[in-house]
C-alpha cells in the first residue's frame, strides 16, 4: 500500500477537508484503490473502492482513473456530483531535508509494515470543493500533504495528527505512531515533526537519542518527545461523537474496513522548550486526530447504527 493525504484548512471559519487515495496491490499483483474525501463541520464523508489504482515512481502523486489525480502541486478529486475538489498548491513548503523523512531512521529499515513523510508542511490552496449540499471556496486556505507506505497495509494499532491555525500561521505541527514490524521485529513508534514560525524544522522520535511518548484514547492524545536538547508537548482532544469514521484497505482482500476514527476540527495545544526554556507554545482549534485500528473502529460504527462517519453518505461505486 502507497497512501497519499491531503488537508486543507480554513483557520477563520474552521472548517477543514480532507482528500485520500490508497493505492493498493491485491494478491494477485493487480492494483486497486481506496479512495475518501470528507468535510469538517458538516460531516460529509465520501468513500469509493476504485477498481484501479497508480503511484507514481519518480514523484510525489497517485491516481485512480478519471475519479482522483493528484500531484504535488494540483489535486483533483471526482467521486460524484456532490464530492468533488479541484485545487492548486501554490507558495508551497516542502520538506526541507532529502537525506531522510518523517520516519528518519526507520525509513532506511527495509520490509517494515509502515512508513510515514510529511512531505508538504505549508501552502496555499487555490481551488473549490463539493461537499454534500455544501461549495466551497478554498482560495487562501492552508494546504497539508503526506504520504505512508507500507508491505501489508496499516499497523494494527496507529494514531495521528496534524494542525495548521495557530497564531503564527506558519507553524506545523504533525505526528504518527503505531506498531512497527518487520519480520520477528516488533516495537511501538511515534514520529513527531514540528515546524516552528521561524522555519526549523524539529524531528523527533528516534527511540534511542529522540524519543516520543504516546497515550493516545479515541478522546485524548498526549505525546512528550525529547532529545538532549529539545522538549515537545502535545496535547490534543475531541468529542468521539464528532468523528468520522475512515476506511483503510485490506490490499490482499480487495475490500475495506472500518479502521481510523479520525477528528477533522480538534483542538491541539503545543510547547516547545530548548535546554528547559520555552521557544514556542501555540493552540490550533481546526486540528486533525486520529485513533486507527480494524476493531475499535468497527465497534464505533456498529454504535453508531451502522453509520461510517458523523453523516451518513452511501459509497460510491468505481
Amino acid at each position: 500500500m502507497e497512501g497519499y493525504f491531503w488537508r486543507f484548512t480554513d483557520p477563520a471559519s474552521g472548517r477543514a477537508v480532507i482528500a485520500l487515495n490508497g493505492v493498493n496491490r491485491d494478491g494477485t499483483g493487480s492494483h486497486w484503490s481506496t479512495l475518501g474525501l470528507a468535510a469538517h463541520p458538516n460531516g460529509f464523508l465520501r468513500t469509493v473502492e476504485h477498481s484501479t489504482g497508480h503511484a507514481s515512481a519518480t514523484a510525489l502523486g497517485a491516481s485512480a482513473g478519471d475519479a482522483f489525480d493528484g500531484a504535488a502541486d494540483r489535486l483533483t478529486v471526482d467521486l460524484g456530483h456532490d464530492a468533488r475538489l479541484e485545487v492548486r498548491v501554490e507558495q508551497a513548503v516542502r520538506w526541507p531535508r532529502r537525506s531522510v523523512g518523517g520516519s528518519s531512521v526507520f525509513q532506511t529499515v527495509p520490509a517494515l509494515n509502515q512508513y510515514w513523510h510529511p512531505w508538504l508542511l505549508g501552502g496555499v490552496a487555490r481551488g473549490t470543493a463539493v461537499v454534500g449540499g455544501d461549495e466551497w471556496d478554498l482560495d487562501g486556505w492552508v494546504v497539508y500533504g503526506e504520504k505512508n507506505w507500507g508491505r501489508g497495509g496499516f499497523p494494527e494499532s496507529w494514531w495521528w495528527g496534524q494542525a495548521h491555525g495557530f497564531d503564527e500561521p506558519s507553524a506545523c505541527v504533525a505526528f504518527a505512531g503505531g506498531d512497527v514490524t518487520a519480520g520477528p521485529l516488533r516495537t511501538t513508534v511515534t514520529g513527531l515533526v514540528v515546524l516552528l514560525p521561524e522555519g526549523r524544522l524539529l524531528r523527533l522520535g528516534d527511540p534511542l537519542v529522540s524519543p516520543v511518548h504516546a497515550e493516545v484514547s479515541d478522546e485524548r492524545w498526549l505525546l512528550r518527545g525529547r532529545s538532549a536538547q529539545w522538549r515537545v508537548d502535545v496535547e490534543g482532544h475531541a468529542p468521539l461523537d464528532a468523528a468520522h469514521v475512515l476506511p483503510v484497505p485490506l490490499p490482499a482482500e480487495r475490500r475495506n474496513v472500518a479502521g481510523a476514527i479520525e477528528h477533522l476540527g480538534a483542538t491541539m495545544r503545543v510547547s516547545v522548550r530548548r535546554r528547559g526554556r520555552l521557544v514556542w507554545q501555540g493552540e490550533s482549534r481546526v486540528a486533525a486526530l486520529e485513533h486507527g485500528g480494524i476493531d475499535r473502529a468497527r465497534a464505533e460504527v456498529a454504535r453508531r447504527g451502522g453509520r461510517p462517519g458523523a453523516t451518513d453518505c452511501p459509497p460510491l461505486s468505481p
